[in-house]
């Protein structure tokens, strides 16, 4: 029985026996698949609800058509019962809740404060260490400029402990002030103390306190008449007086606090949240979190911040647009997880009412955008389907590329598209051993069988085209495989570059065609062929990358061609051994003698590897 089948779940004695004490309940399907997952402090009132009114909202009557069964678990208090609903909704994903997608975490900006000369550093994870962490950032472009701004001002260390202990002498960091190289003993514990301590005091946003302890040291290193030292002192001083001049969108508050704010349309809502920290506007970020149809934004808002501040740290403080249902147990529960009082507000005024208004612009900002791509990708698909002379348009795309070097570390990447998009948490990469190296074709089937084998056997969706980057070579493999796996009703299409090999001139294979498929350069489904194939293409090469570093142990700049022993040695004697190599910039590396700017780009290419 699939979700269209309506049920007929016999609710009185089911509802006879209910309690009235707090909990969890969930509503299933006739497979037992779980379509809703709801809280309750009185479970008997909320489930009875269901079924002895009539419903005006679309989503909770499909709903009700295809329930079969409700599974109810009991709790202490409402606020376990918050918990334990956030947990079922992540593990289960109910199609009729608010599930939140984007599950990644947030950067932080780390400081290993247990070492002796402790080193600030770019962090993403559990934040279980020793140490002083400062965040979270809305993007790694944040963490990475405020970084890049505390190396300039405070000249601490980045660099691995391993790569601190084994130095003999100063690295490119200090040679461009960037470092005061505490790892040869060019600056005494005590000083580089004042100068992480200052750094901190900084991130914490408290920098009149900074600068007047920099007037200080500069006043003392005068007195001593160490003028070079209290020269960079005042140079310290000037920059920070112009960061304070830039950052406008401030207010006299040092409280942490998240801004919250909804726009919602027809099936989709974007979500901002805006991160204000010591005062000051971090910057933003916007969550699509998967709605029904028709739902309000105060019950989209409801649903993505429990499940968003359920599963990381709140800040003491989240302002919201309006109240929603349970406001009050959220705010409870997020403050018991916490262990501290963390409050909702939506009645706001001053800074606070700005900020939200900032928010709200962002957020139907984000709305449009997303609304316009999801056109836009219809269209695609739809054009698609005219293209391919399919009965209906694609809901399920899947296309395969391999990457290997000379036949080396070979693997192939299998990406999905459906109409949202890329599906980024089904792609899959398959480690590749072809009989002969760089048997293009070989890898091919060996990763289309493996794949496609779990998809005869259930185990994964079947897509409605599969594409394969190559020519008839590769289409000829792709339909061998099918063919063999009882699965050759799936179109086939090989997408090959055409003989320039420019963008636009790209050859479809079909098979049964004689002569290949070549779409006009504006075509939309051109565009999507091409969006799908270099999505696999940065797919499989990033992997291959990967397994090519892991496989190997010597320097990663004998791999670059072009780039000879006496370059190499004058690398590394310019930038004062590989870390700063890896840390050069393209216009760095130009100017290091017998390397010119394309090599230059090959050589940060090949050591900025996507991970």
């Amino acid at each position: 029985m699939n979700d269209t089948t309506q049920s007929r779940f016999d609710h009185q004695p089911f509802l006879k026996s209910l309690t009235h004490r707090p909990g969890v309940y969930r509503m299933l399907n006739a497979k037992g698949k779980v379509l809703y997952v709801g809280k309750a402090r009185d479970l008997k009132k909320r489930v009875s609800s269901y079924f002895h009114k009539s419903h005006s909202d679309a989503k909770t009557a499909a709903m009700l058509a295809l329930v079969a069964d409700v599974d109810v678990t009991v709790t202490n208090t409402e606020a376990e019962a918050l918990i334990l609903e956030y947990n079922l909704i992540k593990r289960h994903k109910p199609r009729f809740n608010v599930i939140l997608r984007d599950d990644k975490s947030y950067p932080y900006i780390y400081a290993s404060t247990e070492h002796a000369f402790p080193r600030l550093q770019f962090y993403r994870g559990a934040r279980k260490g020793k140490g002083r962490y400062f965040g979270p950032y809305p993007s790694t472009t944040a963490v990475r400029k405020t970084l890049n701004e505390l190396q300039k001002l405070f000249q601490i260390r980045n660099c691995p402990d391993s790569y601190f202990s084994n130095r003999s002498r100063p690295c490119l960091q200090y040679q461009i002030k960037r470092c005061m190289a505490p790892c040869v003993g060019l600056i005494s514990r005590e000083e580089y103390a004042a100068d992480i301590n200052a750094a901190i005091q900084f991130l914490e946003g408290r920098n009149r306190e900074v600068i007047d302890r920099l007037v200080e040291r500069m006043e003392r290193a005068s007195e001593r008449m160490e003028y070079e030292l209290a020269a960079r002192f005042r140079d310290q001083i000037a920059r920070l007086k112009e960061i304070e001049a830039q950052q406008l969108i401030s207010c006299d508050s040092t409280r942490d606090l998240d801004v919250v704010a909804v726009a919602a349309g027809p099936g989709v809502a974007c979500v901002t949240v805006l991160f204000i920290r010591n005062g000051l506007v971090q910057g933003s970020r916007n969550h699509f979190p998967k709605v029904a149809a028709e739902l309000d934004a105060a019950a989209v808002l409801g649903g993505f911040l429990s499940q968003y501040y359920l599963g990381r740290d709140a800040p003491a403080e989240i302002v919201v647009e309006s109240d929603f249902e349970d406001r009050e147990v959220l705010q409870q529960g997020l403050s018991e997880r916490a262990g501290q009082r963390i409050e909702i507000r939506h009645r706001v005024r001053g800074d606070r009412a700005r900020w939200l208004a900032l928010a709200h612009t962002n957020a139907e900002q984000g709305l449009r955008i997303r609304q316009s791509s999801n056109q836009t990708l219809e269209q695609q698909f739809a054009a698609l389907a005219e293209a391919l002379k399919l009965d209906a348009a694609p809901e399920r795309l899947e296309c395969f590329d391999v990457s290997h070097t000379s036949g080396e570390a070979t693997v192939a990447s299998c990406v999905v598209y459906n109409q949202a998009g890329a599906a980024k948490a089904e792609y899959r990469r398959f480690n590749l051993e072809p009989a002969a190296a760089g048997d293009d074709y070989g890898a091919m089937n060996e990763a289309l069988r493996r794949r496609y084998a779990r998809i005869r056997k259930g185990e994964v969706p079947v897509p409605d085209v599969l594409f394969v980057d190559g020519g008839r070579g590769q289409l000829g493999e792709a339909l061998t495989v099918l063919d063999e796996l009882e699965l050759g009703w799936i179109p086939v299409v090989a997408v090959a570059k055409g003989r320039s090999r420019k963008p636009g001139m790209e050859q479809l294979f079909l098979a049964g065609n004689s002569t290949p498929l070549i779409l006009p350069a504006d075509s939309p489904a051109l565009h999507l062929v091409q969006q799908i194939r270099d999505e696999a293409h940065r797919f499989a090469i990033t992997g291959h990358r990967q397994r090519r570093k892991k496989a190997r142990t010597r320097s990663a700049l004998e791999d670059i061609p072009g780039l000879g022993p006496k370059r190499r040695r004058e690398l590394l004697k310019q930038f004062g051994g590989m870390q700063g190599v890896r840390g050069a910039a393209v216009e760095d590396l130009v100017k290091v003698h017998g390397i010119s700017r394309s090599l230059a780009e090959r050589i940060y290419d090949e050591l900025h590897v996507e991970v």
